[in-house]
Parts: C-alpha cells; structure tokens; sequence
C-alpha cells in the first residue's frame, strides 16, 4: 500500500498474500510489524485507507493478522497476474487514495501509517497449483473458497538448496494420498519469486473456522507405516525448517472485489468505524 510516504514509506502496504478476484500467478504481500502501542491507531489508520479504496475503485487485497505466530503482525495480500501487474496496481491504489484525500492529505495518511510501523518487508510469491491440493476449477470456485475464508493455517516450508525436486515430488505424493483418502479441503502452494529465498514454500489451508483443523486426517492415516517412514526419511534429508502460523482474516482492513463481497455480506461489508 505504501513504499512512498517519507522517502521509503512501504510500498503498497495492500498489495499482498491470499489473492482476490483473480486466481493470478503470483501473490504479492507486504507484512507489517506494528508497534505493540501503536496497534490501535495502526488499526484506525488501515481502516480508512481501506474505505477510501473500496469508494473509489482502488486496489484488491486481503488483510491476515497473525493470531497465533509473532504478534501484531498483519499481512496485506493481493494475487497477481504477472510482475507487471504489481506496478499497475499500485498506481491504482494511489489514485483512489489521493481521490479521497487529495495529494497532501494521502501523503500525510501514509506517513501516519508508516510511523505505527516497527517494521515491514515486501515479497512475491509464485502460485504453485501444481503442487495445491484441490485448487480451485475456475475462478466462481475460487471467489467461492476465498468468500468462505475466515482462517488460513500457513505452513512455512524451508527446503535445504538443491532439494527442490526431491521436495515437491513429497508434496505430489502426500496430494495423491489425500486424494485417494477423500480428505475434505484445500491446501493452496505458493514458493518465493523475491524478496526472499527462493527455497521457501507457504503451504496455505483456507479455512471458514479453526475446528476444520480437527478433522484433519493424520499422514500415517494417509500413507500407512510404510509410507510414513518413507516420508519421514525423505523430509529429514529435504527439509530445513518448518514454521506454523494461523492468520484470522481482517475484513475492516481488507478491500475485496463485489463479486466475493456479495457471496458473504455480512462478513466482508463491516459497518464503518466511527
């Protein structure tokens, strides 16, 4: 949403990780470390950045707040079509903010912004539905899925260098287990085109509630002792590190097109601030 305001000020602190209105081939996300005693005026801040844009036609995203990970974390997130879509849509973003602010009132919002800020970071992400467990069919299913999301559980994947085969092989294997297995949901794959290191992959769960995680069907249930072992064997020698988060989607924060407003209304439509 910003890298402007005050000489580096964010860039796009809304352009960011879910992807909305179109399924895209990139996830752009900006990720904001607020300071704790500034969460309330971060909070007051974002939402009239993201009123201001739904009025006047700006810029897509999504906004996650870490619930259970590093706190006070808030993740902005938008899907892309190409890199170039990101520039695009920052200029987007920007009109419709100076529409309703005008020039000096947008740069003084976003310098307000960027002082609640402890830090921030930007990345894009590469869409891997190659890798994704039941992806969407078309974008009605997509718009569907994203409407009904009120929880994401991300699993941060760090693959050791020169293990990237060897890992998504795992990931194609564990999908056909799940398959075959009829395991209910959706695990979305995304792996890090900048900002980061390349041997990073987000494995995504969209979830309407968290109990959803309690019906999750175990890996030995899905692939037997054997299975199992192997998978065990292989991950020891792929994999680096593994991460857990659970974001809670932020509708007042968020700025969504009509098409998945429409399809929950009284989740996406919050009644403005007063």
């Amino acid at each position: 949403m910003l890298r402007k305001a005050c000489g580096v000020l964010l860039f796009l602190v809304v352009t960011a990780a879910v992807g909305l209105g179109q399924q895209g081939g990139y996830l752009d996300v900006y990720v904001a470390r607020v300071k704790p005693d500034k969460r309330a005026e971060f909070d007051a801040v974002g939402r009239k950045i993201a009123e201001a844009n739904r009025r006047n036609n700006g810029d897509i995203w999504i906004a996650l707040e870490v619930e259970y990970g590093e706190q006070n974390t808030v993740i902005f997130s938008s899907s892309r079509a190409a890199f170039g879509d990101v520039e695009k849509s920052s200029a987007v973003f920007g009109s419709a903010i100076v529409k309703a602010y005008g020039e000096a009132g947008a740069q003084a919002l976003f310098q307000q912004f960027g002082g609640t800020l402890e830090s921030s970071r930007t990345e894009i992400r590469q869409r891997r539905w190659d890798l994704s467990y039941n992806p969407p069919a078309d974008l009605a299913a997509y718009a569907q899925v994203i409407a009904k999301t009120h929880w994401i559980r991300s699993v941060i994947v760090r693959v050791r260098p020169g293990h990237e085969a060897e890992f998504e092989a795992e990931l194609k294997e564990i999908n056909a287990a799940a398959q075959k297995s009829n395991m209910a949901g959706m695990r979305w794959v995304s792996q890090m085109a900048a900002g980061g290191s390349p041997f990073t992959y987000h494995i995504s769960r969209l979830m309407t509630s968290l109990g959803e995680l309690d019906h999750a069907p175990s890996m030995g249930s899905m692939l037997g002792d054997e299975g199992l072992e192997k998978f065990q064997k292989a991950n020891a020698d792929t994999v680096a590190g593994v991460e857990y988060i659970l974001y809670r989607v932020v509708p007042e924060l968020s700025s969504v097109p009509e098409a998945i407003a429409s399809l929950a209304p009284d989740f996406w439509n919050p009644k403005p601030h007063p």
